[in-house]
């Protein structure tokens, strides 16, 4: 019998036959594929490809034996805890372009054998701790073009030891976890550009030997500190094979001494320009001469006059204010050699004034206010002299009867066995929390003179005597 139309339609030639049965061989023994995805499996690789699929949510019919696994272009809004749960073969997943805010904690936790990640050009907010948890075997983390403002000190401590490549660009950062980042000892790129960071920690990049590209461009960074990798790089030592490219143009530099060593560096490229001090705005980073790399030291421009007088137990300000290239840093040093921090009695403001909250005898003599930055130091003194309380001698009085031994003469209310005439010569100490106290006394006999009152006790924070 001839075939007809029909017949022939099922009957395709021997090469597309067996490559239909390979199609159909690996869809049936494992899960049907999503609807709209392409699925291959080409033992012993089975990859899914759902991109451009208008998918809202994370297909819950996904083979979990997928190796490969593409779910780009779509509006994934948010990956949740169990979309990914038992995905043990899984290396590559790739997330980009969807509109994804929120990461359920410990939603990759089950991917250990996790290669590549790629959450690039979502709305990503924040990374948490709990987010990346699990993913001990990561080698490409890409996070760039979302809205990322923090990033907490945990977030990478899965995978320290194994990222090959950390991408954070086009994103709204002003710091990062400097200290986890050094800790990346087999980090080959980083890519911070265009984010908000004004600051990177100084030895930040001494232990990452296999770094091979860094990139700055378009922060708000004024200098970068200097390390031994950059100097490394070109220095007399064995050089590494691929050599180091470090990315920094687009940032406000203030070129100034601090940034000599970066200068002396050897660069082909000329791109990267100054924005202060004026007399280098818009110049040429690597065209401008080393000597113009000049810092000022620092000049004391406002101090406390030669000498303050305070009554015992009041406070007293102190204040110090310098001008120099870099910014001075200004520290106060105590009368008996002691540097100042902040207290339970004294804080050094950002301005540089000195604020001792309570006096004590202890603190007349001379303060110094220093004032330091790369180019050398200013000192200014101020002596402080501080007037004792006078003490008035109490009338004579008859010898207080026994009591018991080590008991207290501060009453506390309802004392047992206290009778009335005692208790109205003692001090109370009432309504005690861990910080603070009611305290009364009873009424004295007029005294001519009396001002004030002064309660003296110890600071547990540092066992200085404090008055009030």
């Amino acid at each position: 019998m001839a075939p007809g139309p029909f017949s022939a339609l099922l009957s395709p030639p021997p090469a597309a036959l067996s490559f239909l049965l390979l199609l159909w061989v690996g869809a049936s023994r494992g899960q049907p594929c999503p609807g709209r995805c392409i699925c291959q499996n080409v033992a012993p690789t089975l990859t899914m490809l759902c991109a451009k699929t208008g998918l809202l949510f994370v297909p819950p019919a996904i083979d979990r034996r997928v190796v490969e696994l593409r779910l780009t272009d779509n509006f994934i809004a948010a990956v949740r805890r169990r979309d990914f749960a038992n995905m043990t073969s899984l290396v590559h997943l790739t997330l980009s372009r969807n509109t994804i805010g929120q990461v359920a904690a410990g939603a990759f936790a089950d991917l250990r054998a996790l290669r590549a990640l790629h959450l690039d050009s979502n709305r990503l907010a924040e990374v948490r701790g709990d987010q990346l948890r699990g993913l001990g075997n990561l080698r490409h983390l890409i996070l760039g073009n979302n809205q990322i403002r923090r990033v907490e000190s945990a977030a990478f401590d899965a995978f320290l030891s194994t990222v090959e490549d950390l991408d954070l660009s086009y994103n709204n950062l002003e710091a990062l976890p400097w200290e986890a980042v050094g800790q990346m000892v087999n980090l080959n790129t980083l890519t911070l550009d265009h984010n908000l960071i004004d600051h990177i920690a100084e030895g930040t990049f001494v232990q990452l030997h296999k770094l091979v590209r860094l990139d700055m461009t378009s922060n708000r960074l004024h200098k970068l500190p200097p390390d031994g990798l950059f100097l490394r790089s070109q220095g007399p030592g064995p050089k590494p094979p691929t050599p180091l490219t470090v990315s920094f143009g687009g940032n406000p530099l203030h070129c100034n001494c601090e940034l000599l060593w970066l200068r002396r560096l050897t660069r082909e490229d000329d791109l990267e320009t100054c924005a202060t001090p004026e007399h280098l705005t818009d110049r040429y980073f690597w065209s401008i001469p080393e000597e113009e790399f000049l810092c000022e030291p620092p000049l004391i421009t406002r101090q406390a006059g030669g000498r303050a007088l305070v009554v015992e137990g009041q406070a007293v300000s102190l204040r110090c204010r310098a001008v120099g290239d870099p910014e001075p840093v200004v520290h106060w040093v105590a009368p008996d050699g002691r540097l100042l921090g902040n207290s339970s009695r004294t804080r050094v403001r950002g301005d540089g004034t000195l604020d001792v909250t309570i006096t004590t005898l202890r603190d007349s003599g001379t303060f110094t206010c220093i004032a330091s930055n790369a180019a050398g130091e200013a000192t200014a003194p101020v002596e402080v002299c501080v007037v004792p309380l006078p003490l008035m001698a109490p009338p004579p009085a008859a010898p207080p009867p026994l009591t018991e031994p080590g008991s207290s003469d501060i009453a506390t209310p309802g004392r047992p066995g206290a009778n009335e005439s005692a208790a109205e010569r003692r001090l109370v100490a009432a309504e005690l929390t861990s910080s603070s106290v009611l305290i009364r006394w009873p009424a004295q006999r007029p005294v001519p003179g009396i001002r004030m009152y002064q309660v003296q006790y110890n600071s547990s924070a540092d066992d200085s005597l404090v008055y009030r």
